[in-house]
């Protein structure tokens, strides 16, 4: 017995992208902004300059294929970023400069973007 054949699903615009303004809602950084650096996983990003950690670090000496002399890699505890859930952050839109939910449209063109559920206006990502 065969199924019947599914309709074929969209991929869905992602909530919070690299390059978005973000407002943290809950830790320690809780009401600051700041901009996402990278999205780690569907539901983790990073936040540049925020959630930071302390690591220890060993200091280990690293060779590369063409160095004759092993380089040492320093050692002491150095600065990370920690992926944060995006369950604890808020896009802010760029134009009602306001922290905001994000909603989902479809464009005449067919293209599905992010808006603002205050202002409608579209989230645009800064090209880099």
């Amino acid at each position: 017995m065969s199924r019947p054949a599914s309709p074929p699903s969209k991929t869905r615009v992602p909530d919070v992208r690299k390059g978005d303004t973000v407002l943290i809602l809950r830790g320690k950084d809780a009401s600051k902004r700041g901009t996402v650096e990278r999205v780690v996983r569907p539901d983790r990003i990073v936040i540049e300059g925020l959630n930071i950690a302390k690591k220890h670090q060993k200091p280990r000496s690293r060779t590369n294929q063409g160095d004759r002399v092993p380089q040492m890699q320093q050692g002491g505890i150095i600065d990370v970023a920690q992926p944060l859930n995006m369950s604890n952050v808020m896009v802010v839109c760029g134009r009602c400069d306001q922290p905001t939910r994000v909603g989902h449209t479809v464009l005449d063109s067919g293209k599905t973007v992010r808006v603002c559920h205050r202002c409608g206006e579209p989230l645009e990502v800064a090209a880099k």
